[in-house]
This record gives structure tokens, sequence and C-alpha cells, in this order.
């Protein structure tokens, strides 16, 4: 365990069944070169790696490749092995027609220009941003498998795949011996719960680590936002989603999410704690989650994440915010539930 001089404790947890440790917050850097100018963004690096943090987690598709830079340039001159660098591919980075996907191409392209922006020999963890349609899974294993045997990476992991894209990838990895996925990064939050039909219990059953992205689902579990809200907060990464034809204020506001709402601010009260720290809490404390991401915009918010450790959540607790959480099941989940209670 890990403290800095404000008395925070960041625990160090194994990535699923590898022998990596990560602190059990990461650091998303989605915003950094966008909202997050690079004096702030080195101010919040240099804030989460006092508190025992390691796990920074980026993209090349953020901000077209300023996110790396950004982390490079605030990596230069610090030990490289006390920290583990997580990054991204899939989304376009150039014009051409092999700039984008998985192919190998593209992959190989991709991961020299990571190392470049990152000023680093290595990437400790190379995800999938997102899962290949278009090309032959084969092709895209092979490739990442080359890429940790030339030393460029160390760990692979994926991003937004299904279950059957995640199992399959795993399984046919281990097949031709090759390496396999180790971590996954799902959405995964107390408003989307999705991830627990079949994500969860894939990592649970063939070690992976998960790494949740949107623990505070743009901003919606901040404690900002109240039962019977209108309309999203001025300035908000929702209301801009909203108006770039996203409709994503009206798939939220509405009970299920109150509900929640009502069951953080009831537990915050208890626990002292700010709604923010009792959402990304309830996180850390679901089986098989590993880290959530954080991502703050300010170093207020940012600094009230880093509140999320060093306490626990009793039982009671935990039970409020997950009943609060629960929806219906579909098809064939609900089946399944219902099969697991029979005598």
């Amino acid at each position: 365990m890990i403290m800095n001089k404000g008395g925070i404790a960041m625990e160090q947890r194994f990535l699923g069944r590898t022998g990596l440790r990560v602190s059990e917050l990461g650091l998303g850097t989605m915003t950094f070169g966008g909202d997050t100018d690079e004096e702030t963004a080195g101010r919040m690096l240099d804030r989460f790696a006092a508190s025992g943090g390691t796990l920074i987690d980026t993209a090349d598709g953020y901000q077209d490749g300023r996110s790396e830079e950004i982390l490079g340039r605030w990596l230069a001159g610090r030990s490289r092995e006390d920290l583990v660098i997580a990054t991204k591919v899939f989304h376009r980075t150039g014009p051409g027609p092999n700039d984008r996907g998985l192919g190998r191409k593209h992959l190989i392209a991709a991961v020299e220009g990571s190392l470049r922006r990152l000023r680093t020999d290595y990437l400790d963890l190379y995800q999938a941003h997102v899962f290949d349609e278009t090309t032959p899974l084969e092709e895209t294993l092979s490739t990442l498998d080359d890429l940790v045997r030339a030393g460029k990476v160390r760990y692979l992991g994926a991003s937004s795949f299904s279950g059957w894209q995640l199992q399959k990838s795993i399984a046919l990895a281990r097949q031709a011996g090759r390496e396999a996925y180790v971590c996954l990064q799902p959405l995964y939050n107390l408003l989307d719960r999705d991830a627990e039909w079949e994500l969860v219990p894939l990592c649970l059953a063939e070690g992976l680590g998960l790494i949740a992205w949107s623990p505070l689902r743009m901003g919606l579990l901040t404690g900002r936002y109240r039962r019977g809200m209108t309309e999203p907060l001025s300035g908000s990464r929702i209301e801009r989603l909203n108006a770039g034809g996203d409709p994503a204020w009206s798939r939220y506001a509405g009970e299920p999410t109150w509900r929640v709402l009502d069951a953080l601010d009831k537990v915050a009260a208890e626990t002292g704690r700010s709604v923010a720290q009792v959402a990304l809490r309830w996180l850390l404390q679901r089986p098989g989650v590993t880290a959530p991401i954080i991502g703050a915009r300010t170093l207020e918010q940012f600094d009230d994440n880093l509140g999320a450790v060093g306490w626990s959540l009793d039982h009671d607790q935990l039970e409020t915010l997950t009943t609060a959480s629960e929806r219906e099941l579909p098809y064939p989940y609900d089946v399944l539930a219902w099969a697991r209670g029979l005598p």
C-alpha cells in the first residue's frame, strides 16, 4: 500500500492472472489536449503518481494523438518502470484506406506512432479499442503476438468487444500458442451494468483484469444531477453529445437514473463522502473489477475522485446501491437467472 502526504492510500492489484500490478484507480487521459490543457494535465499526472497511481490509460485516437503526446512529454525524465502505460488502437489515424482498424499494416504503423508520441520503447498494455469485423481475427491476433515477441508490447487487452468476440479471441490465441488478451476495458458503472450479463463473468472465468471506463457516466454520478432535471448542465459533455445528435440525455433522464441518484445521496450522507466517491467505491468493490479509470476535466474533480480509495462501503450500503441500480434482465439472461434459482 502506498500513501501520499494527504493520507490517500492507493492499493496495488494484480491485473487478472498476470504478474503485473496496477493501482486500484487508473487515470484516463481522453480529455488531455482538449478540455484539459497541458499544464492542468501535468498537475493531474503529478498528483496521481504522488498518490501511488501507476496505471495511466490513453489512446492514439484521443484528440488526434495529442493525449499521447502530452503524456509522453510528462513521462520524459521520470522512472518509466514505476508506471504502467496503456494505450489503444483501432480508430482512424490518417486519411489512407489502411489508417484504421486491426489489420497487420495499421497495427504495425499504429504501435510505432504511439511509441513515438509517448517517447517510450514499449507499451505495458496495448488494447484493441473496438473489435474489427472487417479483418480476419487470426491476422489481428498473430500481429499482436508479433508485437509482444518483438518487445514493443508487454500485455494485450481489449475494450469494446461483445462476449463472443472476446471469448473467441482468447480461445484462438491460446489454441495457436499466441499471447492472448489479459484485460478488458468495458463501459461499467451504476447506470450501465450490462457488462455483468456476459463480460464480467467471462473475465472472472478466464482470469482477465477489468478496468472500467466512464465510471461516473458523463458526470451523471458526480452529485451535480438531481431527480427531475429536464436538461443537462450547461457546458457538460452530455450536453455536447446532445448537441451533436447523440440522444445521450434522453437515454438517462428517467426513473432508473433518479433511483440511483437517490441511493447515492443516501449513502453519501451516511459515509460523509461525496457522491462521486461513493459511485467509484461501489465499482471498486464489485467482483472482478481491477480498477475504474477516472477522467476529470478539472483538478477539483480529480482530487475528489482520488478520495474513493482508502475506505470501504459496508454490506448494507453496497446492497442499497446495487438494488437501486438493478434493471430487468432481457432474454436469455432472465431465463438463466431463473434456472440458477431452481432446487
